[in-house]
């Protein structure tokens, strides 16, 4: 698909729908060495932080794709088309870790053009994130009840804040 850059002033996206319903493809690594891997994502946000426009991500630290946004400094967020609802269950569900889920899914990763972190060319939407941020959550700062029943296990995400860098559409 060919995608063409926009400014970031002019990305506007439904946020709620795209992350709760259609979900992001979240990838992590280097293209150029071919050390990278995806997941599936529907929690986050966009916005704007210390005066630059951002994406907000969150990973659990037992997810293979924690590793890699701990070792790289950039990620890509990828909306596909709701033609590839089965791929991005895939990524969801099976971890790179022990599989190549990525061909397993058939979509095809792509160089980035400002980030070392791939994209995909089944994308209608890349947005290209440098890291700038990350925390962990605590359960003690935690304000409803109810938002503690999302970890059983404990396994508290860490979440990132990346500077959107590019946006394609």
């Amino acid at each position: 698909m060919a995608l063409k850059k926009i400014a970031i002033n002019d990305f506007t996206v439904k946020a709620h729908d795209q992350w709760a319903n259609q979900w992001f493809l979240l990838t992590c690594g280097d293209f150029a060495t071919g050390h990278y891997n995806t997941m599936t994502v529907a929690w986050g946000s966009f916005g704007t932080m210390w005066g630059k426009p951002f994406a907000q991500v969150v990973v659990r630290p037992t997810r293979y794709t924690y590793e890699f946004m701990e070792k790289y400094d950039s990620f890509t967020l990828n909306a596909l088309p709701e033609a590839y609802r089965k791929a991005k269950q895939i990524m969801g569900t099976r971890s790179g870790r022990d599989r190549n889920k990525i061909n397993e899914s058939g979509l095809t990763p792509v160089a980035s053009t400002l980030v070392a972190s791939p994209s995909f060319r089944e994308a209608d939407l890349i947005v290209e994130c440098k890291k700038i941020y990350f925390d962990d959550f605590k359960p003690e700062h935690f304000l409803q009840s109810d938002i503690k029943s999302c970890y059983p296990l404990k396994d508290y995400h860490r979440f990132y804040f990346g500077e959107i860098v590019a946006v394609f559409t």
